[in-house]
């Protein structure tokens, strides 16, 4: 069984920039093959009209900004959060609109191609911007992942590839999961992403362990810890997909609302 790579290890090792060449359309990467999956399922749940309010929260956003690109439509306020210093700082690269930041021009065409809003990009890039109110350093392990900062509760918290990373074993998901859930409101909903089955993933040199997650263990978990599963979407990988960076089998996208 891999080492797990905890938080030390990402503080040092974890390289944003080479974690962001997985999300370029074209490279036939697995960044890209969960853009494709989870942009499709943002689209739907934020253009819907039934997840919406004034502040939503991310835990665990890394560098990247497509997980907020439909949601800033329906959000006054987001707010991103990461461990690390490093990602936090390439995030605000990209919202200063810093030269060297990473391009996300594709994925936000995409995205207003998914919206019916096709020519629009500026415009999203600008709103996205000023949306995003603050960049907070998170540790899911906290009671309070934003220690010692302390929120307002959220009416949605969404969270991407994070946990199954940040976690050791089910036990720690479990607690992670209550900890994060602390920071929204009773009747608040959750949006939770990331990947099925999967014991590692490669960023540039280093290689990061990951908790196998499995479908019945995440339901059962969100039940327990008091949400209401209003969606669950599994893509399975297609045998023809090659890329020996992440060994996953699948990815989930899970819709749920807190009980009130």
């Amino acid at each position: 069984m891999a080492e797990f790579t905890g938080g030390d290890d990402y503080q040092a090792e974890f390289d944003p920039k080479a974690y962001l060449g997985h999300y370029k359309f074209g490279e036939g990467t697995w960044g890209e093959e969960y853009l494709n999956f989870a942009l499709k399922h943002y689209c739907k749940t934020f253009t819907s009209g039934g997840v919406k309010g004034d502040t939503l929260i991310d835990i665990g956003s890394g560098p990247t900004i497509y997980q907020f690109l439909s949601a800033c439509e329906s959000f006054k306020e987001i707010i991103a959060s990461d461990y690390t210093d490093r990602n936090r700082r390439e995030l605000e690269k990209w919202l200063k609109n810093e030269p060297g930041a990473f391009d996300w021009t594709p994925v936000v065409e995409y995205m207003c191609e998914l919206e019916g809003n096709r020519g629009k990009e500026a415009e999203k890039e600008m709103k996205l911007r000023k949306t995003i109110k603050q960049v907070l350093k998170c540790d899911v392990h906290k009671s309070n992942p934003m220690h010692p900062i302390i929120l307002p509760p959220a009416d949605c918290l969404i969270s991407s590839l994070c946990l199954e990373a940040a976690c050791k074993d089910l036990n720690t998901y479990q607690l992670a999961l209550k900890n994060i859930s602390s920071l929204l409101k009773p009747g608040g909903h959750l949006v939770l992403s990331g990947a099925l089955a999967c014991s590692f993933y490669v960023v540039g040199p280093k290689r990061f362990s990951c908790l196998v997650l499995r479908e019945e263990f995440l339901r059962e978990v969100l039940s327990e810890t008091g949400f209401i599963i209003q969606e669950f979407e599994v893509l399975w990988r297609d045998d023809n997909f090659i890329d020996d960076s992440s060994d996953f089998s699948g990815m989930f996208f899970i819709l749920a609302q807190r009980r009130k």
